[in-house]
């Protein structure tokens, strides 16, 4: 691009790149409007070679669209960070983002300096996030009811799979659901043709090699080799020469010697991140232990969690004190052949739970594992941070605030404020809208009804489109889901309006020729 190119642009339109950057941004919200809510629809995702995926799981959506556009790209990233800091509400965090950049854009294109559009977008959002910790209630505990409604909300009705998030809950405690470190949605394990199942315990997408051993090993001793399990490679050239040769011969005598003594430490169980010497494997099926290969890193770490191993690599088996110091335990290991995996039960580690969730196609299996995640992390959420009325009751009624918030600053930043407020109506009218309502007509029956009771407890039935107490009906929304929608979509919404200029970048063989030059 020529400086008298970039130079006329800027010239006859200088609202070209946000209008263009805009509209990108109103792509992606529709892309998901659709589906939020009860009566939310599906989206059928077709790749090149005809291979479908029909969901309306929103991050699912936007992490399988094709596209290019480098806004689209931001708002999918920030969809993708919501999903893994919360787990849910990547959906009204991508519609609230796309109507901030609409509303925003249209107040610039008022003559409104984007600097006051922003600081206005930053003050509501802040403002937001206040009104949203007043309104929100603490969940009182495991057993408190509405954890029951919200996995319902968020596993889309499927009261089976609801009632075995809360169980899973239950078993795990609340201490560790607290843990920052620890994601309840990794728990949920999909497999096609299996027979849905809560159990603590861990699960291994791997069997045992061996046909001849039995099918379950009791008092289980556990070692995890982080590392492939074979002797020590000799370069080619060494392995050419006598000396080399007669090391390499040594040393997988020695490797062959310590795996047969490894019986004699008590370890039955050997689990592996990488392959095993097909003689070794032998010779360690041959007495009896089972060998677990190719395991992936998230497997080992649970495991190493739930039974109380410590990841070795391969040269602890040259120690048998060491090899019983990386060891853990547990009351079982069960191979389920029809299924392909390895049960690890009773562990004397850090308790864990497995969700094991069945269906009888691998489409459908994929989108119960969708729902399943879904709705553990938003009862992990609600445990953490607490729960607010939902079915967009929330967000309408601190819109409402924003009208008081902008006359207590007249100024520019006023405009900016009430962008907020018309981006928070936008979650409410699409589930409105995909109800078959008409969105404004239920966003006044709504905003009336909550200011004669002045409480954000009053949203629409999405069946007969009555106004309801949504809390007393048990439609709630995780916390932390919300606020953390709030500021991500304020975040991007600030960073595409504040772009002046999309510009392309000279490519690596270019640079390196201009250097050269």
């Amino acid at each position: 691009m020529g400086e008298n190119n970039l130079a006329r642009n800027y010239k006859e339109d200088p609202f070209e790149t946000l209008l263009n950057n805009t509209a990108a941004a109103r792509t992606i919200a529709r892309a998901v409007e659709g589906t939020i809510g009860p009566k939310g629809l599906d989206v059928m995702m077709v790749d090149n070679f005809g291979n479908i995926v029909v969901t309306n799981d929103g991050i699912t959506i936007l992490m399988l669209m094709d596209v290019s556009h480098p806004i689209a790209h931001m708002i999918i990233n920030t969809a993708r960070a919501q999903q893994s800091e919360v787990g849910d509400g990547t959906t009204t965090a991508v519609i609230i983002a796309g109507a901030l950049i609409a509303e925003g854009t249209e107040q610039i294109l008022k003559g409104v300096p984007v600097t006051r559009v922003i600081e206005g977008i930053k003050m509501g959002t802040d403002r937001a996030l206040a009104y949203l910790d007043a309104v929100s209630n603490p969940i009182t505990g495991l057993h408190d009811p509405m954890l029951h409604n919200i996995a319902l909300i968020a596993g889309r009705g499927d009261d089976d799979l609801a009632t075995m998030v809360v169980a899973g809950t239950k078993k795990m405690g609340r201490e560790k659901l607290n843990d920052s470190d620890y994601k309840f949605p990794e728990a949920v394990i999909a497999q096609e043709f299996a027979i849905s199942d809560m159990f603590s315990g861990v699960l291994i997408n791997r069997l045992p090699a061996g046909k001849e051993l039995p099918g379950r090993i009791n008092e289980a001793r556990i070692l995890v080799v982080d590392d492939a399990l074979k002797p020590d490679e000799i370069d080619g050239q060494s392995l050419s020469t006598e000396a080399g040769f007669r090391h390499y011969l040594q040393t997988r005598e020695e490797f062959m010697a310590n795996l047969g003594r490894l019986s004699e430490t008590g370890i039955n169980v050997v689990v592996t991140s990488g392959a095993v010497d097909d003689t070794g494997e032998h010779l360690l099926t041959q007495a009896g232990i089972y060998v677990l290969q190719r395991v992936s890193a998230k497997e080992i770490e649970r495991l190493c969690k739930y039974t109380g191993a410590r990841r070795a690599r391969r040269n602890v088996l040259y120690d048998e004190n060491e090899v019983l110091k990386y060891s853990g335990a547990a009351g079982e290991v069960i191979a389920d052949e029809k299924m392909g995996y390895t049960y690890i039960l009773s562990g004397q580690g850090q308790e864990w739970v497995t969700l094991l969730i069945g269906a009888a196609t691998e489409e459908i299996v994929d989108e119960k594992e969708r729902m399943a995640k879904d709705a553990a992390a938003s009862v992990q959420a609600s445990i953490k941070g607490g729960i607010v009325p939902g079915g967009g009751a929330t967000e309408i009624w601190i819109a409402e605030q924003m009208e008081d918030l902008a006359r207590e600053h007249p100024g520019l930043e006023s405009y900016g404020i009430l962008c907020v407020k018309e981006a928070l109506t936008k979650p409410f009218c699409c589930m409105a809208a995909n109800a078959g309502f008409n969105p404004l007509e239920k966003l006044g029956e709504a905003l009336t009804t909550q200011k004669r009771h002045n409480s954000p407890r009053f949203s629409f039935d999405s069946e007969s489109g009555k106004i309801i107490d949504v809390l007393a009906a048990g439609i709630v929304d995780p916390t932390l889901a919300k606020a953390y929608a709030f500021k991500a979509a304020a975040e991007v919404a600030a960073a595409v309006l504040r772009i002046n200029a999309v510009i392309r970048m000279q490519s690596d063989n270019d640079l390196s020729i201009n250097y050269q030059d």
